[in-house]
């Protein structure tokens, strides 16, 4: 593991020990080895979780942050990408954690020849992958349940422009869980069908153990749409009402990956009842995402 960008390109064995590491940090079993690494977060669209759990992670094992901006770094005099990374790289940063809108940014960049790029973290590339979260998800599930293989999971709202539900659709359904998705029939991408099936909301909600919801990213779907997007038409179709709440069993938990929109994909009043492990996954955000950091330095 060189690189982390992709939770789907890890084998399962590693992917467990992640789990199990991150669990073990939140409990105190595993001790935190200190570390002088120097490492930059960038960031080149909006965050609030990713960023700032990153962040406690980096600080939780001594790492030191150099701290850069990308709104003012020289990618915007024309710098490119791999250049301001080999830049870092060459100064001493052993680890770049990184979003970008582009899907993939990092393709080309773990296969250039130079000794000069350093460790790459994806912190989420346009709609294609969000590993981290994805993995702070996986521990918040084994959490609860201890397993994977025969769960029943929904992941509910807005398919097409959601990294998170690319990236727990395929890695859920690999790990044994039965996936099944619901939303807007428009943002339902025909590739998820490889991962699950599409369905409706209300479908068999008694049976599930996990609804996973996810935020309209009105950053990324076209102005007509957002000009005839109703909340309250959302809420009703395609939103966690008390009404399906009430229906759900009692050992099911409701998951969101934030930013919530309230009164839209979730019930204001629902965000924290009992069966939400919404700021339960922020904390184990932070516990993943050292989890990731510890596995880069222990294996290089």
């Amino acid at each position: 593991m060189r690189h982390f960008v992709n939770l789907n390109d890890l084998p399962t064995e590693t992917i467990m020990t992640l789990i199990e590491d991150a669990l073990a940090y939140k409990n105190g079993s595993k001790d935190v080895k200190q570390s002088n690494r120097l490492v930059a977060n960038l960031f080149f669209e909006n965050s609030t979780r990713t960023h700032s759990s990153f962040q406690v992670a980096e600080t939780n094992l001594g790492w030191h942050q150099v701290m850069i901006d990308p709104q003012t770094s020289s990618t915007q005099k024309g710098e490119s990408l791999s250049d301001t990374l080999k830049t870092l790289g060459a100064i001493g940063v052993s680890v770049v954690v990184l979003r970008h809108k582009i899907n993939d940014w990092y393709a080309p960049l773990i296969k250039e020849a130079t000794p000069y790029m350093p460790q790459l973290v994806n912190a989420g590339d346009g709609n294609g992958q969000h590993p981290s979260q994805s993995l702070l998800d996986l521990v918040t599930i084994y959490e609860e349940f201890g397993k994977f293989e025969g769960l029943k999971v929904r992941i509910v709202g807005d398919l097409s422009h959601s990294r998170v539900a690319r990236s727990n659709a395929e890695i859920l359904q690999r790990l044994g869980a039965t996936v099944s998705f619901a939303g807007p029939e428009d943002w339902y991408p025909a590739d998820f069908d490889q991962f699950g099936t599409y369905t409706t909301f209300d479908d068999d909600l008694a049976d599930l153990d996990v609804v996973m919801l996810l935020r309209v990213q009105h950053e990324r779907i076209a102005t007509v749409e957002n000009a005839d997007f109703s909340p309250i038409t959302y809420h009703f179709e395609y939103g966690l009402t008390e009404e399906r709440y009430n229906t759900l069993k009692d050992s099911a938990i409701v998951m969101h990956p934030a930013p919530v929109n309230r009164g839209v994909e979730i019930a204001d009043q629902l965000v924290e009842a009992s069966k939400s492990r919404i700021f339960q996954q922020m904390t184990n955000g932070v516990y993943a995402r050292m989890a990731i950091l510890n596995a880069l330095t222990e294996e290089n």
